[in-house]
Order: structure tokens, then C-alpha cells, then sequence
């Protein structure tokens, strides 16, 4: 009996063989309607030019698009809008906010999912995962990190060995959480004592010292495999303007522009420093008109990509900023024009609609103009290159520790300490050292910051203390400028914290102060130029306990202090003023 099963025919089996040889050759669909050779990863073992290559070959123009957006995201764990970016848009990068963290293990979580979600992408590119640690003044990300004196007070002790461990030690706690990339180190030339958005940022108001300590802090980054991003290019220092609110007017030569601003530029380049910041800053006096230097083709492609040789990666400040959006222009057009200018990415931080409407328009852009294309073809080659450089060998992929139990490296608490030690500047000291009790239990601390009136006490535990806090509006409150003259006059000593205008203003009502004053100033030392009048003086440079435990260390004699005041404008004139 033959059996019910059916037998191919010769035919059959010809064909068959036929269609399996056919299928070898064919190449698999990509999604987009087109056939294509298997996609190229990130992660294939491959020299890095020629995967750089191969990727872009393969991007669509929405995928070469994505790539030049970093964005900042709403909320403690990733937004949907940014999710479905990473997702749909194939984005280079995420900025992370003081807004954007509860917890530490909180925040890894969070880029650990945004980088899966990347990972999961064609091509399997990782994210720039960037923040603001410079250290000291700007530090988003809190918590249990290290709060470190800050960059001028690596200006006041002047040691390369303090900036380079200070760069490595908060590289290495950035890399534990999953950052990658760090906006810092800043190297504007404090040049101008009105320049108050820079101020503590700074190092120096001498180009040479600034150029010096942030090379060293690069170097100490750098060694922890974070990926520094200098700023503010051209430079901020000279800037009295905020370039949040409005567009800072700078008028100066293209000379003193290239000995002062960027002569720090002209030292990190050729050691190598990756990527820089552009700034939303005008020079008439050089550009001839207000555009800003991040929409300045000149100064991007002439000077920072010809004269001084930089083939790293440029990213702006962001483009919400009003100084980004003047001369009546939105965040989409000026993001076009810094593109166009030849920056490489365009930073968006806060506005979900503001970011799909310049991706919108620069989408349309893109596909109209081919020359557009071309020039972003060049910025995702260079951040191609430098992801296949540096996350590929972090593993970038990965998930980072959850930092259930984060702690900072073992020395860097420390160091820290040693560090603001090293930095105390005394400027004058009719009375200092300021004997343990004895005649002097009957002071009075006034301050703006609990640390200071927290470490005062530690070290004169008699002490009252008065804390006042700080306004929102550049003039003290009226009810302070009475109340604490009026409670001081009860004391013999006064200790007071100078920090900003506020603060100079309170201390203005105690000239008449019959007693023992002593002024310990913090941040900027910008507001001594108008204390005269006050004979006893320390500079701290930070405003964590580590500073004011240095500060009162000195007042009290512990040890006498050897750093120098790190700008040259404290004896200028006129004072300061609203």
C-alpha cells in the first residue's frame, strides 16, 4: 500500500534549491523601504574610521539628525518625550539636572534605562550622559557626592597636584553613577569683577594660571575616563552680563581676545581636551554686528577649527538661553544657524515643545538642502569618534552600580579638606589668630549659610549665632538691614560670612561696630574691594563645611594661612554697585 504522504517532484526540489541559494543573497529590509547589508553596531570589532564610516553610510536622515541633539529631560526618572527620543530618534545625548535626581541609586537607574533603550536602537550607538560637576559653585548632581572648594580656590593655592585630583576625584564619582561626560572644566579668564555668572567658576583672572590649573584638572578627569567638555568658548570671563536673561556685549580686540580668552584654549587643544562648550556672547568690536559667538561661523570655523586647530567635539550652551535667541530668532532658528555656524551639538535643556519644534525644523531643513546634510554627516562622524574612543571601552553600555551604598573615593574626603586648607588667603589681621574663648565668649556669628555658623560654633561653642537669609533681589531685606546691626552692637566680636551683594550690604550697617570685627569672605572675593574699613580678613573659597572648617581653623590659630588672593582687581576702583 503506497503512502498518503506526497512525494516532491524533481521540479520541486529544483526550486526549493533555487529559492534557498536566491535568499543567501538577498539583504535583509532596514524598516525605512529599503534593502540593505546587515546594519553596522557600535560594538562590532572593527577599526573605529572604518565603523564610523560604515554607520553613517546607513543612517537615514532622522538618525544623523538625532545624534546632534543633546536634551535635558522634566522629572526624577526619564520622560516619555525623552524615552521616545532615544527610541525614535536614534538622540546622541541626555543632560542631567539638580531637577532629575532624588536618590543616587534613583539617577543610575534612570541612565542605566536610557542607555538600554538606546542600546536596543539600529545601531546600538550609547548616549553622552552629561552633567554640571565643576566643582565648588555649580555641582548638579548633590546628594552624597563630594562638595569641593571650587575652582578659585585651586586658583588660590595655585597647585596643579590640587586640580589635577580634584578633576580625577569627581570623574571617578560621576563614572560610578553612569555619567560619562562632564561639563568642565571652566576656563574663562576672570577678567572682569562685574563677571558674576563666572565669579568662583573661574580659577584665575591671570590666563596662564587658568590655562595651567585646568589642564592639570583635564588630566585628573581625563584619568577617570570622563570626558571633559572646557567652556565657555570664546570665554565668559570678561562677561557682566548673564547670558541666561540677556546677550552679554563684550568690546574687545581679536588680540586681546587671543592673548586673554583663549590663551587657555591654546594650551588644553593640542593636549588633547575633547569636546568645548561654545557661549552666547557678542563681540562687536571683532564680528562687526550682536550675533552670538555660537551662531559665529568666524569665530567656530576660522578660529576655534583653523587658527587654533580643533578637531574635537563642539556643543552649545543651551538654546533656550536668551543670549542663544537674540536678534529676534527662536530656539529653532538659532539651533539652525549654530549647526550651520559648525557646532557639532545643539544642547536643548528644559521645554519638550521647544525641542520637537527645532527637531521639525531642522528635519525639513535637512532634507531640502543637501549641503545641510553634509554638514551634519561631518558632526556625526566626530561623535561617532569620539563614543567609539572613550564609552566603548567604559562599556558605556552597561549598567552602572545602582549606588546603594555610593560613598565618595576613600581619599577624596580628605583631600577635599586639605585642599580648602591649602587655600585660606589672609588678607589682613590686626586680631587674627582670634583667641578660643577667653575675652571672646561674648560673639556673635552672622552668616547666610548654616555650614558657616555650624563650624563656627564647633570651634567657639560659646558663640550666639545669627542667620539671615539670602534674597532673591539684589538688595538685602529691609528688616535685616535694621535687625542686625541692632543685635550686634550687643557683642564684643563679630564673625561675619561676606558672600554676594546681599551679604556686603548687611555688613555695610556694621562699620560703626565698636568691637572685634572679622569678616570671612566665600566665593567670589569680588566684594572686598569695598571693605576697606574692616581690619581683619580671611578668604575661604567654598561654601561646604570643608571651607568654612579651614576658614574658622585659621582664625583661631590653628595654622597660618599661605594662599593668595587668585584675581588682581581686589584693590581696584570704583566699588561695586546694583
Amino acid at each position: 500500500m503506497e503512502s498518503d504522504v506526497l512525494k516532491p517532484t524533481p521540479i520541486a526540489i529544483l526550486l526549493c534549491v533555487v529559492c534557498t541559494i536566491g535568499l543567501l543573497f538577498l539583504k535583509p529590509s532596514n524598516g525605512y523601504g529599503e534593502i540593505t547589508a546587515p546594519f553596522p553596531s557600535f560594538w562590532d570589532d572593527r577599526p573605529n574610521e572604518e565603523l564610523v564610516e560604515a554607520i553613517v553610510a546607513e543612517m537615514t536622515d532622522e538618525e544623523l539628525l538625532g545624534q546632534v541633539f543633546m536634551l535635558g529631560y522634566i522629572g526624577k526618572r526619564p520622560s516619555e518625550e525623552i524615552l521616545d527620543w532615544i527610541h525614535s530618534r536614534n538622540l546622541g545625548g541626555v543632560k542631567i539636572f539638580t531637577r532629575n535626581v532624588d536618590t543616587l541609586p534613583g539617577l543610575t537607574t534612570s541612565i542605566a534605562q536610557m542607555q538600554e533603550t538606546a542600546r536596543a536602537g539600529r545601531f546600538q550607538i550609547p548616549l553622552f550622559m552629561s552633567t554640571d560637576q565643576e566643582g565648588g559653585w555649580v555641582r548638579h548632581i548633590k546628594q552624597e557626592t563630594s562638595q569641593t572648594p571650587g575652582n578659585i580656590a585651586l586658583g588660590a593655592s595655585g597647585l596643579p597636584q590640587d586640580a589635577l585630583l580634584t578633576g580625577y576625584y569627581i570623574g571617578e564619582e560621576l563614572k560610578s553613577l553612569g555619567i560619562n561626560m562632564n561639563f568642565a572644566p571652566t576656563i574663562d579668564v576672570y577678567s572682569n569683577p562685574s563677571a558674576s555668572v563666572i565669579g568662583p567658576r573661574a580659577f584665575s583672572s591671570d590666563p596662564v594660571i587658568t590655562a595651567m590649573l585646568a589642564l592639570a584638572y583635564y588630566q585628573g578627569m581625563n584619568k577617570s575616563g570622563i570626558i571633559c567638555t572646557a567652556k565657555h568658548f570664546p570665554g565668559h570671563g570678561h562677561a557682566d552680563k548673564d547670558s541666561h536673561g540677556t546677550l552679554p556685549v563684550v568690546r574687545i580686540s581679536f588680540e586681546q581676545m587671543w592673548q586673554r580668552e583663549l590663551l587657555p584654549y591654546r594650551i588644553l587643544i593640542p593636549e588633547g581636551i575633547p569636546a568645548i562648550m561654545s557661549a552666547h556672547i557678542a563681540y562687536p568690536d571683532i564680528l562687526g554686528n550682536l550675533l552670538p559667538s555660537s551662531r559665529s561661523r568666524y569665530l567656530i570655523e576660522e578660529v576655534l577649527r583653523e587658527k587654533l586647530a580643533f578637531e574635537g567635539l563642539l556643543i552649545t550652551d543651551d538654546m533656550e538661553m536668551n543670549g542663544a535667541i537674540s536678534g529676534g530668532v527662536d530656539t529653532a532658528q538659532a539651533s539652525l544657524e549654530a549647526l550651520e555656524a559648525g557646532n557639532d551639538m545643539i544642547l536643548v535643556s528644559h521645554t519638550p515643545r521647544v525641542q520637537d519644534r527645532t527637531w521639525q525644523k531642522l528635519k525639513t531643513h535637512l532634507g531640502e538642502h543637501p549641503e545641510f546634510k553634509e554638514r551634519i554627516k561631518i558632526s556625526v562622524r566626530r561623535i561617532l569618534r569620539l563614543k567609539l574612543k572613550v564609552l566603548k571601552t567604559m562599556a558605556a553600555g552597561d549598567s552602572p552600580d545602582q549606588a546603594e551604598n555610593f560613598a565618595p573615593n576613600t581619599g577624596a574626603w580628605e583631600f577635599f579638606q586639605q585642599s580648602a586648607l591649602r587655600s585660606v588667603t589672609l588678607l589682613r589681621d590686626s586680631s587674627i589668630p582670634l583667641e578660643h574663648n577667653g575675652g571672646n565668649q561674648n560673639m556673635l556669628l552672622i552668616g547666610q549659610f548654616e555650614e558657616f555658623l555650624e563650624e563656627g560654633r564647633r570651634r567657639y561653642p560659646e558663640a550666639d549665632v545669627l542667620f539671615f537669609p539670602y534674597s532673591p533681589f539684589y538688595s538685602a531685606r529691609e528688616q535685616d538691614l535694621e535687625r542686625i546691626p541692632r543685635i550686634a552692637s550687643r557683642y564684643d566680636t563679630v564673625v561675619f560670612c561676606l558672600a554676594n551683594y546681599n551679604s556686603l550690604e548687611v555688613l555695610e550697617t556694621l562699620q560703626t561696630f565698636p568691637g572685634t570685627l572679622v569678616v570671612i569672605s566665600t566665593l567670589s572675593p569680588v566684594y572686598l574691594r569695598d571693605t576697606p574699613w574692616v581690619e581683619n580678613v580671611l578668604a575661604v573659597y567654598g561654601t561646604g563645611k570643608e571651607s568654612f572648617r579651614a576658614g574658622f581653623a585659621a582664625l583661631i590659630g590653628d595654622f597660618r594661612p599661605e594662599g593668595r588672593i587668585p584675581v588682581d582687581f581686589i584693590d581696584a576702583e570704583p566699588a561695586i554697585s546694583p
